[in-house]
């Protein structure tokens, strides 16, 4: 009966204090401050769109003090302050411009006392991903929200492309890519216009590609690309086709033709070379061996010499000429300058004969030499006896 009793007991105090809870907290909920916005806790915005981030508040009539609201960016790293956006006390609104995220930003409300403390930023960036609080107080009674903001970039208009061959038989991909936009991005490929085509399980939606393992007539058409992310969408279009495979055949003789006319061409270029090159050394080794019949022999220069007290009779001295079959002659004439002088003066007879208009072989050239040269000789060997005579 004791236990019983005891028992008894633990389980009535239990249900006063349940009751005590349950009136306190009504009562907290009637007297105390309260931010009764029923907003999404998180935000996803675009790029360059604007957004209200609402802080709606409902004072009790136990809270008789100066009513304060501020907004302040969280940091991530909690050994760091908060950053202060905006502030309204005592009537007055406040921006704290040392945060560069204050710019643009504002209550939505001319009037926050009134009830609503919501913040609006006129055009969103990236930077403002963030998390914000809003904080309103007015004693004894405080309240918080915290709402956070992701902004992401639409995607760009796609590309698409076709890689690989449009021939029937061959493999071929459709390729889909967006230059920018936040991730995920997501690729859809749908058929436009055409027979029914590729299955969807051949396509990858993270790389935008859509594979084609055996193009036939059946794949042609007009293909759309849909690029996708949280905050919007753009897409592209590319008409596929289909062509007959070339015939090999054909292929193959044509690039034997196309082989031989190349060699051919290059045989005939090394031929001209060649020939070129022949008729040139051939000229170059003619024109060394021509005389032209215009060009006189050389004169014989005149030699003075000394002679002995008397000179002997002037000597006639006849050769015969092999090439033109004449004979050539030339005298050596004796004749004193002065008395005092015993100076003598030869002079040779030009030789005769040399009317041929035709062109001498190199062995006539050689002996057309000897003959102009004879005379010479002979005037040497006549001067190296007078010599030895005055010796």
């Amino acid at each position: 009966m004791f236990r019983r009793s005891t028992l008894e007991v633990k389980m009535k105090s239990a249900l006063f204090l349940l009751c005590v809870i349950i009136v306190l907290s009504d009562f907290r909920g009637t007297w105390a401050m309260e931010l009764v916005d029923s907003g999404p806790q998180t935000l996803t915005k675009a790029q360059g769109e604007s957004v209200v981030l609402g802080c709606r508040y409902k004072p009790s009539p136990a809270d008789t003090g100066d009513l304060d609201i501020e907004w302040s960016v969280m940091s991530p790293d909690t050994t760091q302050k908060d950053q202060m956006l905006l502030s309204y006390s005592g009537g007055t609104k406040y921006v704290h411009s040392e945060n560069l995220l204050s710019g643009g930003t504002s209550f939505s409300s001319p009037d926050p006392s009134t009830g609503d403390a919501s913040l609006s930023i006129a055009a969103v960036s990236p930077a403002h991903s963030a998390t914000y609080q809003c904080k309103v107080k007015k004693s004894p009674g405080v309240d918080t929200r915290k709402v956070s903001l992701v902004v992401m970039v639409k995607p760009s208009a796609p590309r698409c492309w076709v890689e690989g061959s449009m021939t029937v038989g061959e493999p071929v991909s459709l390729h889909c890519k967006s230059a920018s936009g936040s991730g995920p991005l997501t690729y859809t490929w749908r058929r436009q216009s055409g027979p029914s085509g590729a299955s969807v399980e051949q396509q990858d939606s993270a790389t935008g590609e859509l594979k084609i393992s055996n193009h036939s007539q059946n794949h042609a058409g007009l293909y759309l690309c849909e690029v996708n992310n949280a905050v919007g969408s753009e897409r592209c279009q590319v008409h596929l086709r289909a062509s007959k495979p070339p015939n090999r055949a054909a292929v193959i003789v044509g690039t034997v033709i196309g082989c031989i006319l190349l060699i051919l061409i290059l045989l005939l270029f090394i031929a001209a070379l060649y020939w070129k090159l022949r008729s040139r050394h051939t000229y170059d080794k003619d024109f060394s061996n021509d005389i032209r019949e215009d060009v006189p022999p050389p004169e014989s220069r005149p030699v003075s010499r000394r002679t002995t007290r008397s000179s002997g009779p002037s000597q006639h001295h006849v050769t015969y000429d092999p090439v033109g079959g004449t004979e050539l002659s030339w005298s050596d004439d004796v004749q004193s300058d002065l008395p005092s002088s015993k100076n003598q003066t030869h002079t040779p007879v030009r030789a005769a004969g040399w009317t041929s208009s035709e062109h001498l072989t190199s062995s006539q050239s050689r002996r057309y030499l000897a003959v102009q040269l004879a005379p010479l000789v002979v005037e040497e060997q006549q001067l190296y006896s007078d010599f030895l005579t005055n010796d």
